[in-house]
């Protein structure tokens, strides 16, 4: 027996997010915003450099400039 979502070639996360977005867009509008304002992530992380961590970055931003200076570097 195979599951539907992995039948329809989604991961696991991904069914379990799409799910979630249709359960909060379902919502009336006072718990749909409330729901919707939970379901937000802001990943961040820090490169460790001699055993002291360097600033916090957000993940979205760092991947944002890594893919600018891989597309200003052109093709290997």
């Amino acid at each position: 027996m195979v599951f539907a979502w992995k039948a329809a070639g989604l991961t696991y996360n991904r069914y379990l997010a799409i799910a979630a977005r249709v359960v909060r867009r379902s919502l009336k509008e006072d718990k749909r915003l409330a729901a919707e304002r939970r379901g937000d992530m802001d990943l961040r992380f820090a490169k460790w450099e001699n055993g002291k961590m360097n600033e916090l970055k957000p993940l979205a931003e760092a991947n944002a400039a890594a893919a600018v200076a891989a597309a200003s570097s052109g093709p290997a």
